[in-house]
């Protein structure tokens, strides 16, 4: 493998990192990083054929270790799920990345009450449930952990067409 990345090979040998959203887009590329850099990681989201698929690629290029778990992080018993079979497979949890995120590109005036929900409960209920629970864990056993909060900058000046969004990730923010 041909290691050509901003940090030095290695420097997260041994670390157990969790990416929510880590089947597709940005949490795939962040995985696929971690992996290069020594991590085992874990990847979850809602569609299991996305998550086998992506697990045997990031293998495949990375000779890394993936895991995987499906589960809504807006549901805190799979987020539950997914802590305790990470637990199981690898025996702790460094980093949790919270990057599992949705977004309808809409006038908000044409979205209904319930697309507002989703995806404010996939991008900011998603993350205070993996960084509660995750967090307690940590606290529990004296683990000092890392989360990463994945955000934009349209959490702070909002922006037209992506209003669920925006709020959902400064909320984000202030969580953070």
């Amino acid at each position: 493998m041909k290691f050509d990345g901003m940090l030095k090979e290695g420097t997260l040998k041994d670390k157990v990192i969790i990416v929510t959203g880590g089947g597709t887009g940005l949490g795939y590329s962040m995985s696929k990083y971690f992996l290069e850099l020594g991590a085992s990681v874990v990847i979850t989201s809602r569609k299991e054929d996305v998550l086998e698929n992506a697990k045997k690629e990031l293998e495949n290029d990375t000779g890394g270790r993936v895991h995987y778990v499906a589960g809504d992080v807006r549901n805190s018993e799979d987020v539950e799920k997914t802590i305790s079979s990470t637990l199981d497979t690898f025996g702790k949890i460094d980093c949790l990345l919270n990057n599992a995120a949705g977004n309808f590109i809409s006038p908000t005036e044409k979205l209904s009450t319930n697309a507002f929900d989703v995806v404010v409960d996939i991008v900011l209920k998603g993350t205070y449930n993996y960084s509660l629970l995750v967090g307690k864990y940590w606290i529990e056993n004296n683990i000092k952990g890392t989360m990463l909060n994945i955000t934009t900058t349209y959490a702070y000046t909002g922006s037209g067409y992506v209003v669920p969004s925006a709020c959902a990730k400064g909320g984000v923010l202030t969580l953070t």
